[in-house]
């Protein structure tokens, strides 16, 4: 069994203290600078208040093309409104001043190719980024080693993808190379709500648990109390994306809060009881 390497910083943290309670983690995505940065900022916290564990940050990109329409959308929302990297993380600095919450930054390896990889991994430090997941760049690709290079000197994790096609080189791979927590798509193409969870993605997922010690969370799909309890009960963590994004096309303003607190609440509820029954 493959022992994770480096256990450094918030995520590990978080993963540890959830372990001792026998819970799982609930991971949020939201896209950064959906409708605008304040925000984004204020419903970091009102994520954390409701639930979250931690918080991924989608960094919008003009061609997303792992992301269903729920994002794109948000994606282009972000960017219309003037989102770019360096205020991304000059918010993700500012929210620091408030929250000690593990905040991951998702997307694609353009922006930080711009930015200048070594750049991007000190300055995503400083600002208080714990990991960071780029959905267009496996492991096995050559800038992949000048990021896990810069983020290994830096102290950022770099957090992969595992996929139900995943074989069995690229799933060492990962484990050898991963920190932070590895996320595993629960369905092949882009992202989106799902109305069931695959029959067998429990076994999928207990493979890879049993062959690394380093969590394993789930995402893709999940899209409601009952999906996030039926995957809680076999991974480390739940992913939820899309179904939440849905509200920033749908709310502004203080029902945007309100409603986001609720689904994240429920989420958490129905993850809590799914823990309770299995006790």
């Amino acid at each position: 069994m493959h022992k994770q390497g480096k256990a450094t910083g918030r995520i590990s943290k978080t993963f540890g203290k959830l372990a001792e309670k026998g819970e799982k983690a609930l991971v949020t995505f939201i896209t950064a600078g959906d409708p605008d940065m304040e925000t984004t900022a204020d419903m970091i916290l009102e994520l954390e208040k409701a639930g979250s564990d931690i918080i991924e940050l989608g960094m919008p990109f003009s061609d997303p093309m792992a992301d269903g329409p729920t994002i794109q959308l948000s994606s282009e929302r972000a960017l219309a409104a003037g989102a770019t990297l360096p205020r991304i993380l000059d918010m993700v600095k500012s929210v620091r001043q408030r929250s000690d919450i593990p905040i991951i930054l998702m997307g694609y390896y353009n922006p930080i190719f711009l930015y200048g990889t070594e750049r991007f991994a000190e300055d995503a430090v400083a600002a208080g980024v714990d990991g960071v997941l780029m959905v267009d760049l496996p492991p096995e690709e050559c800038e992949a080693e000048g990021l896990m290079k810069a983020a290994g000197t830096s102290g950022l994790d770099v957090i992969f993808l595992l996929a139900p096609t995943s074989g069995d080189g690229r799933i060492e791979k990962v484990l050898k190379l991963g920190h932070g927590f590895l996320y595993y798509v629960s369905v092949t193409g882009v992202t989106g709500a799902r109305k069931d969870v695959s029959a067998s993605l429990s076994e999928e997922v207990r493979k890879i648990r049993d062959r690394s010690t380093i969590p394993v969370v789930v995402g893709f799909g999940i899209s409601d109390p009952s999906q996030a309890a039926k995957v809680a009960a076999f991974a480390d963590g739940v992913v939820v994306g899309s179904a939440l994004v849905k509200h920033f096309e749908q709310y502004r303003g203080s029902e945007l809060k309100k409603k986001v607190g609720e689904f994240v609440s429920s989420l958490k509820a129905g993850m809590l009881s799914a823990r309770a029954q299995k006790n």
